[in-house]
């Protein structure tokens, strides 16, 4: 039935009930913090970018930033907000000082917005500004004012500090990663050399800028060593490793934008050409920029960005009356001409990288056009993939929650189907075992019927950029052969497409090992510690079901476990994992070196258990 459309139809919400009625719009998704980008994260950027923002305008060179009890203490030594407007500043939209560009001429929070979504979406939110021995701070709740109170302060310097805890009647029963946290710390003094961030007593300090970051990050050995160019407003470090897809870190006044904008594909673009000038030969852009590893920062006026979270720059020009960012970034990669001709040693390996790229692109040509023929046929209709209506490539609302599993054999992946959520949770099947792709050349990934329809699945074939899915699930057995197939799966991605391990698109599925009930009540566990747990509270001799395979969880009890409360580990590469040192190991033909350490961790595992 349809309601009257009147006058009582129209609402106007108050700012903090709108943030929280659509928070989405602000922080993107939620989350509980499993996820990298899940929004108590986000919450904590929108504070620290203030902090940033100070120190690039040349206020306070150290932020101090501590997390307990799941409640976030981020104290800078800028300026410190005028007192006066404190409350404003946390609790009125669009009321900042970023709105004069003389003041914060090149920050990256230009509405007004961020600080104030904080407030809204935290149980208690506390600001205090610090100014020439004056202090001020006023106390929030859900966005709501509860007291406002100005005293002396003699003995602190100036600046802002900020006490905040995210509210679980929005986030839900949440947990902060430190491992999430540390990167978006570490990208902060990259991009800001000599700025100190000291996170729970540890200190975060880079000197050389993009330079250290690609040094940081690197998971393989570089074919030559990082060339770093820098200007005022433009910084660019590059070099190339050894594998197959291009690894971009993109970064806008400060703002990590994971989805790339204006900046990057001018990058691109500009390199390629350059490239090709400095050789005077027409090679193949994907030729030129294959296993390309390469950060690039910029600064511009004003910028503006395609969401509230600020992962993809939308603005064309480095400022309101300025030159083109492309125009820009053209003119400035005339520095990677002149650094080529300087050091003939590095022209010398990248060309040689280059036509080496160039002879297996031709060498798999063929074999690439009939995979794609037969990767057409992987639709909504066919048994290899069920498909969901929304995917990460899209602008729906609901595409953070996109999910594929990728599952072995007809009884799991017919029990997930059938308890998946159609709208967002796809599942991939797979025909038997993956084959181990380690020492293989991607040529395989097209000759290999799996590899190739999974690849098309995921349209990851140009890389991770156009991804369909946020979440990419193994969904195995918990037994030897399962965790064979989770090794095989992992091997391929971190062969062929690592990006997807490094932006946090990887997981695996946790489904319970046993079922105990009685008449009144069942209770799931993962582990023998919550399987003993339950026997103790459900008493008088319940049942036991240990599950040997996905397929033997029925469709009913599946959605158990892939819906609200859905069980994810993340699969992650730390900054001091070598990805080819890693796939050596792990699947390398050095047996008795696997062997030896398979029963020394058994041994521990021993210990721990008699512990």
């Amino acid at each position: 039935m349809i309601g009257n459309y009147s006058e009582d139809s129209i609402k106007t919400l108050d700012w903090q009930e709108h943030i929280r009625k659509r928070p989405g719009m602000y922080i993107g998704k939620l989350g509980d913090g499993k996820s990298r980008d899940d929004g108590i994260y986000v919450l904590i950027k929108e504070v620290l970018d203030n902090s940033i923002d100070e120190y690039a305008m040349g206020f306070g060179k150290t932020i101090i930033i501590k997390l307990e009890d799941n409640s976030i203490t981020i104290r800078d030594y800028g300026r410190g907000i005028p007192l006066g407007k404190l409350v404003d500043v946390a609790s009125k939209m669009n009321t900042g000082a970023k709105y004069d560009s003389k003041v914060f001429k090149k920050s990256v929070g230009l509405n007004g917005v961020g600080i104030k979504a904080v407030n809204a979406l935290s149980k208690s939110f506390n600001i205090t500004a610090y100014r020439e021995g004056e202090a001020r701070i006023a106390k929030f709740s859900q966005g709501n004012l509860l007291s406002d109170d100005s005293y002396k302060a003699p003995d602190k310097k100036n600046g802002t500090l900020v006490v905040f805890a995210p509210d679980d009647e929005v986030f839900g029963k949440y947990n902060f990663i430190n491992d999430y946290i540390e990167p978006l710390l570490r990208n902060y003094v990259y991009l800001n050399a000599g700025l100190t961030i000291n996170f729970n007593g540890t200190k975060y300090f880079s000197r050389n800028g993009l330079l250290d970051l690609l040094e940081e990050n690197l998971n393989q050995e570089e074919i030559y060593p990082i060339i770093h160019l820098k200007d005022e407003d433009l910084e660019i470090a590059i070099t190339h490793g050894k594998q197959y897809n291009e690894e971009y870190y993109s970064f806008v006044n400060g703002q990590n934008t994971t989805q790339g904008g204006i900046h990057l594909s001018s990058f691109r673009e500009a390199y390629v050409k350059t490239i090709r000038d400095f050789y005077r030969k027409d090679y193949d852009a994907a030729d030129i920029r294959q296993s390309i590893i390469a950060a690039i920062s910029i600064r511009i006026e004003e910028p503006i960005f395609e969401s509230q979270t600020k992962t993809k720059l939308g603005s064309r020009d480095m400022s309101p009356d300025g030159v083109s960012v492309r125009n820009y970034i053209f003119d400035f990669m005339k520095r990677l001409d002149d650094f080529l001709h300087k050091n003939p040693e590095h022209a010398d390996i990248l060309q040689k990288k280059i036509l080496s790229s160039e002879k297996e692109r031709k060498a798999i040509a063929g074999v690439k056009k009939l995979a794609r023929e037969r990767a057409k046929t992987v639709s909504l209709h066919n048994k290899k993939l069920r498909d969901c209506r929304i995917h990460y490539n899209t602008n729906d609302e609901k595409r953070f929650e996109s999910t594929i599993f990728i599952t072995e054999g007809d009884s799991a992946s017919g029990s997930i189907t059938k308890s998946r959520n159609v709208s967002t949770q796809a599942v991939f099947s797979l025909r038997g075992k993956p084959l181990n792709s380690y020492g293989m050349s991607k040529k395989v990934v097209y000759e290999n019927e799996e590899f190739n329809l999974l690849q098309a699945a995921l349209n990851i074939e140009e890389g991770i950029e156009n991804i369909r899915y946020q979440n990419v699930v193994i969904a195995t057995d918990a037994d030897v052969d399962g965790m064979h197939i989770r090794l095989l799966l992992i091997t391929f991605f971190l062969q062929f497409f690592p990006d997807l391990l490094k932006r946090g698109h990887l997981f695996i599925l946790e489904t319970p090992l046993f079922r105990v009930r009685n008449k009144k009540e069942t209770i799931y566990c993962y582990d023998d510690v919550e399987r003993e747990a339950a026997i103790k509270k459900l008493k008088n001799n319940p049942e036991i079901t240990r599950f040997k395979g996905l397929g033997e969880i029925s469709p009913g009890e599946f959605k158990n476990f892939i819906g609200k409360d859905i069980r994810l580990a993340p699969v992650t590469l730390s900054k001091a994992d070598s990805i080819s040192g890693l796939l050596e190991f792990f699947m390398g033909k050095n047996t008795p070196d696997r062997q030896e350490f398979i029963i020394n961790n058994l041994r521990v595992e021993e210990e721990l258990s008699q512990d």
